[in-house]
């Protein structure tokens, strides 16, 4: 088996993945105040829409990592992608907001392409390569963040919203026929261990590394998510109007993203050398500084420099986390490993849009800023904090 051709091609179709997901997450607010919703209202409609998504897919990774214990991981990116583009394409002939919220349930049972990807490229990495090779599967996804929000700014700007998701789903279908066609999984060292889901959550809460892990994963995704939906809502703020704000907020999540994507594989190089707990700990404290300095941005340009400077640091967060859990457990625990750390991402990215929807109807979107920075220094403190900072 030639685990460099499947890295590339799992990168890729993650790289696919990320920009079918991108290409129409940012302007999820733009999209439901085309469908009905007033402007007093729209704050809370994203925060549910984004929520409801991240909830199902949490109660779901769990399964999902077990059936891909004892199915195969390949089975569920296949499972998963093609699941994927039949709910992007519902997506395009949503009428009012309860019918996009049941297209965002169905979203999130499907969820679960990148997790069982990246369990594949933990299984097939020599131990030497495993850093980097979660890095560069991070790169791909940053890739696909770089494309999708730009193709997605685009298409909404000049044929509506509604084409993004058809687009979308056409590009996830692709890379899943990819998979499906080239990918092989590598054999597992040894049987799973039969059990249940309960078994494998005290599995994990035994294994004080990896609980630390999936609180961090937890932390971070709070922050990346009270964000995300309220950041076409901030650059209309910023521009004064919403006259071309979707290719505008394309444009500056593409800039964060090509940040993320120079930055992620030089993370992972250093944090092989290095370790990666001290990756952990730089990442979280540059984060913070950008992110809090977002606060007094008060145009689009420096509001896309300071997005660029957080999407750099945020980014090394992610191999950082994956290889230290990846590290701290068995290989025939991989599956259920990337559930359960898929499980506290999308917890994550449940509680952040609510979270953001909430502060952004009660006192504005820039408060945002400030409170996700004093929550990135508390996830720094605590990465420093413990045995992680010794064994790795």
């Amino acid at each position: 088996m030639h685990w460099q051709r499947t890295v590339w091609l799992l990168a890729m179709a993650c790289m696919f993945s990320g920009a079918s997901y991108t290409m129409l997450t940012p302007f999820l607010p733009l999209y439901l105040l085309e469908i009905g919703v007033t402007t007093e209202e729209v704050h809370w409609w994203t925060g549910f829409i984004f929520s409801i998504t991240f909830f199902v897919a949490a109660v779901m990774a769990p399964y999902w990592g077990r059936r891909a214990d004892r199915s195969g991981k390949r089975r569920m990116v296949l499972r998963a992608g093609f699941s994927l583009a039949a709910v992007y394409f519902l997506g395009a002939f949503v009428r009012n907001p309860w019918e996009l919220l049941a297209v965002r349930l169905l979203q999130g049972f499907a969820n679960g392409f990148v997790p069982a990807s990246l369990a594949i490229v933990a299984s097939a990495s020599p131990p030497e390569r495993l850093g980097s090779n979660l890095g560069f599967m991070q790169t791909a996804l940053l890739l696909g963040g770089i494309a999708g929000p730009l193709a997605g700014g685009a298409l909404s700007h000049v044929f509506g919203m509604r084409m993004s998701f058809v687009v979308a789903a056409a590009v996830i279908f692709i890379g899943t026929v990819a998979v499906a066609a080239w990918v092989k999984e590598p054999p597992q060292a040894s049987a799973s261990r039969q059990g249940s889901v309960l078994d494998d959550f005290r599995e994990a809460w035994n294994n004080k590394t990896l609980m630390r892990m999936l609180f961090l994963m937890f932390g971070v995704q709070v922050v990346t998510l009270v964000l995300q939906p309220l950041l076409a809502l901030f650059v209309a703020e910023l521009q004064g109007d919403l006259e071309g704000v979707a290719l505008t907020a394309g444009i500056v999540c593409s800039v964060a993203g090509i940040a993320g994507a120079v930055a992620a594989p030089l993370w992972g190089r250093v944090g092989q050398k290095k370790g990666f707990a001290l990756i952990l700990q730089i990442a979280f404290l540059g984060a913070a500084v950008w992110n809090a300095l977002q606060f007094f941005a008060v145009d689009i340009v420096q509001f896309s420099l300071l997005q660029a400077l957080f999407g750099f640091f945020v980014v090394g967060v992610f191999p950082a986390i994956n290889t230290i859990a990846v590290q701290s457990s068995n290989e025939n625990f991989r599956g259920r490993l990337f559930g359960l750390t898929t499980t506290a991402n999308q917890l994550g990215c449940m509680t952040g849009p609510l979270l953001g929807g909430f502060i952004s109807a009660s006192w504005g979107i820039r408060p945002v800023f400030l409170l996700t920075a004093s929550l990135l220094l508390f996830l720094a403190l605590l990465s420093r904090n413990g045995k992680i900072c010794r064994q790795h």
